[in-house]
């Protein structure tokens, strides 16, 4: 079963299946230590924030503007490794995925 390594606000390290076609937002707004993903996905909130670590970067889809103009408005940016969780699906390629959830803002 494909897998997210999901680091929480707390520092712990946890494992998750993975669900393919779904976004990495929806499977984070179902942990306890999740993120809350206020919008639903629509990219307008910034509450499904988290930090990408690098080798997985460059799998995932090109940032578009909106998104990159709602992440450059927290304290918490990170040009190199903020992403919204809701802009990206999970597949096969992102099997062992490894992300930080940001803090809240």
């Amino acid at each position: 079963m494909a897998e997210i390594v999901v680091v929480d606000r707390s520092g712990r390290e946890h494992r998750v299946p993975g669900k393919r076609g779904h976004s990495l937002m929806e499977t984070l707004r179902e942990l306890d230590y999740g993120v809350a993903a206020i919008c639903g996905g629509l990219c307008s909130c910034a509450t499904c924030h988290v930090y990408v670590d690098g080798p997985w970067r460059a799998r995932l889809p090109a940032m578009q503007d909106d998104e990159r103009e709602r992440l450059s408005q927290l304290d918490g940016y990170r040009p190199e490794a903020s992403r919204l969780s809701c802009q990206f699906r999970f597949d096969e390629q992102l099997d062992g995925l490894r992300v930080v959830i940001a803090p809240d803002e």
